[in-house]
């Protein structure tokens, strides 16, 4: 990246305020920023900082009155949060190498890729398989037979996606994903001993969804587990079997989701919840860390905490009386 903040601001839909040929090479946080850097400020916690960071560039909100003088030049914007973003997600791109790269790779003779695909080595496409335009496959991935990829997708090192499987246009699968192993089914025999459940589904994955690495996504004995639009999924994740998540539901790392649970569109899951198999959690659930979800969510907008997950307000009134108990003991 190499940016004036005139060029900053013509991407952005800002304005300048201090120097306009100010140039950056790269990102900072706003309390380490250094010449040659752009940082933002969008927390009002974090104003101290707007006076004394060396960056050289500054995204802030267009309604921020400074009451010190600033140093760095300011790049005003509607929202300087989703402007960084906006601007990581150019820089990004622009750094991207749109070419061909099958050097030790495997791609089969009936696999279709679409215009300016990228292939890092040590791939593996299987049969049938069909790659959007402008996807980006790096290192040692394997794609399964059958598997359908949309465009400007981004599927880092290390990612597994077994047959049949279908994903939609910008997603991105960061590395070590699995996408469509087998899920944990499993039948008791009269002896004792199990008898394995073979899986014959697929797993779905909308537009615009992000994986983050070492996430697993089952596929289901029949049908499918589906990831719709705009989900986030954090690291370390397990979605199982016939699993539906609704668009635009973010988790944070470690959650598990048991098989065929349904999440609705819009909902939060802290860092390690766990969802029992078979229920539903309605739309816009908000679902505290560490929480257990043993039963269904039926009202939209809920916020749910605890082991077993109960409404947040009951768990923190339960959580003060227990608490109180203890210390008069």
């Amino acid at each position: 990246m190499n940016l004036t903040a005139e060029q900053i601001a013509s991407l952005l839909g800002g304005t300048v305020e201090g120097n306009p040929k100010a140039c950056v090479t790269s990102f900072a946080r706003i309390e380490h920023g250094k010449p040659g850097q752009v940082s933002f400020f969008a927390n009002p916690k974090y104003e101290r900082y707007v006076y004394t960071s060396k960056a050289s560039v500054l995204l802030v909100n267009s309604d921020f009155k400074p009451s010190q003088p600033v140093a760095a030049t300011l790049v005003r914007v509607p929202d300087a949060y989703a402007a960084v973003a906006s601007l990581m997600e150019y820089a990004s791109a622009q750094g991207r190498q749109a070419r061909w790269h099958r050097g030790f790779c495997r791609i089969a003779l009936s696999a279709r890729l679409g215009s300016k695909v990228w292939v890092g080595h040590f791939v593996t496409i299987g049969k049938g398989c069909s790659i959007g335009s402008r996807t980006r496959i790096m290192d040692n991935v394997t794609i399964g037979a059958g598997t359908v990829i949309g465009e400007d997708c981004i599927i880092y090192p290390g990612v597994h996606i077994f047959p049949g499987t279908k994903i939609g246009n910008r997603v991105i699968l960061h590395s070590g994903c699995i996408i469509g192993d087998d899920g944990f089914g499993n039948v008791r025999r009269a002896d004792g001993s199990w008898q394995k459940i073979e899986h014959l589904g697929n797993v779905i994955i909308g537009n615009d969804v992000e994986i983050g690495s070492n996430t697993t996504v089952d596929r289901a004995p029949s049908e499918s587990t589906v990831i719709e639009d705009g989900v986030r999924i954090d690291n370390l994740c397990q979605i199982a079997h016939g699993v539906r998540i609704g668009r635009n539901t973010a988790m944070a790392a470690m959650c598990g989701i048991a098989g065929s649970a349904v999440i609705g569109e819009e909902c939060i899951l802290g860092g390690q919840v766990g969802v029992n198999g078979h229920i539903t959690i309605a739309p816009r659930t908000t679902v505290g860390a560490k929480s257990a979800v043993i039963g269904s969510v039926r009202k939209p907008g809920t916020t749910i905490y605890g082991n077993p997950a109960i409404d947040h307000k009951t768990y923190l009134r339960a959580y003060a009386l227990f608490k109180k108990a203890a210390e008069e003991e």
